[in-house]
């Protein structure tokens, strides 16, 4: 996957944390663990992400690094 691509989902799924920490607060207390559970999963994605572009930041510059001494 492309580090443009893995970016743009990073981006959704940053928003969508953001959508769910905000329903979390203006719910009712019948309806959190629901949200608690969906938010913990989106984090969960999200760290998983984020470890994913770093990744391939890392990967792409130590590739670039290599043909600069070639």
């Amino acid at each position: 996957m492309s580090v443009r691509l893995i970016a743009q989902d990073l981006y959704r799924i940053i928003r969508e944390v953001e959508k769910l920490e905000k329903e979390l607060l203006a719910a009712p207390a019948q309806n959190h663990e629901i949200l608690k559970e969906r938010l913990r999963k989106a984090k969960a994605e999200r760290d998983l992400m984020r470890r994913s572009l770093e990744g391939s930041k890392d990967v792409a510059s130590v590739l670039m690094k290599n043909e600069l001494y070639r």
